[in-house]
């Protein structure tokens, strides 16, 4: 669409794609461009014709984190506030992926650095090629890993390779991410993997899609008590939909189901 910049947008069979589009840069991301990718993932969200979102990175790089050119993060003679620039730019950006209606998958074309790695990992379902480099290296620049990867990486890692990864700060590559739980598939073409991913996902309810993943979110965070009972709220709401009504119709009668969200 024609009021993005940095990224490009398109609606397609029920997939919405966000391309971010700084392959000079090797998209590396400054205020205005992550701002657009979050004003693109509302616009999905809004979409009555979106049901899934692919998300991905234009040339030979997924993400590579911060512009570093960008003004927000330069050194004056008082230092810089990162703090701000996280809670203004890239915590939204997270968390409009993490908070999406709907499921967004990363297909992950080349190399994530810095807070690109977040970027990805926010994403519910993640396809990349292998042998794609993930670098950490945020104590080279003497900083702290942000944007929630210090969370889902010793979750996913555990304590010991979670240290190795973000002080030495070398790469990590998507074959060990595979093996460790990550990532979902290795591919030669991530972004049609993608797609098939998309495809089957935009078959299913998108009422119960949103509430699978918020329960698994929601499951992270909390014990087993509790997580029964919201799955019990959850599936009480679920069960007054149409798309339940439908689902259940289209099994007895042997066909596809024609979700709507209702």
């Amino acid at each position: 669409m024609s009021q993005f910049k940095y990224i490009k947008y398109s609606e397609e069979n029920r997939t919405a794609t966000i391309t971010m589009n700084r392959p000079e840069l090797y998209n590396a991301l400054n205020f205005d461009a992550k701002m657009e990718i979050v004003q693109a993932i509302r616009e999905a969200n809004k979409s009555p014709n979106v049901f899934s979102i692919i998300l991905t990175g234009e040339g030979k790089a997924f993400c590579t984190g911060q512009d570093l050119n960008d003004r927000s993060v330069q050194v004056g003679n008082g230092g810089v506030d990162l703090g701000h620039t996280l809670q203004t730019e890239w915590n939204p950006l997270v968390s409009a992926i993490r908070d999406s209606k709907k499921i967004v998958i990363a297909a992950v074309n080349g190399v994530c650095a810095g807070a690109g790695i977040s970027v990805a990992i926010a994403c519910d379902l993640i396809v990349s090629k292998s042998g794609v480099k993930f670098v950490g290296a945020f104590s080279k620049l003497g900083l702290a890993p942000d944007a929630g990867s210090t969370y889902i990486f010793s979750r996913a890692l555990g304590y010991q390779k979670t240290m190795e990864f973000f002080l030495l700060g070398e790469a990590i590559t998507t074959d060990e991410l595979h093996t460790a739980g990550l990532i979902n598939a290795l591919s030669d073409d991530p972004m049609a993997k993608a797609m098939e991913y998309s495809q089957s996902l935009n078959k299913l309810s998108p009422l119960a899609s949103s509430m699978i993943k918020a329960n698994i979110k929601a499951a992270l965070d909390s014990n087993f008590s509790e997580s029964m009972e919201r799955e019990m709220h959850v599936q009480r709401f679920l069960g007054r939909s149409a798309d339940y009504k439908e689902g259940l119709t289209a099994f007895l009668e042997k066909r596809q189901p024609n979700f709507t969200g209702n």
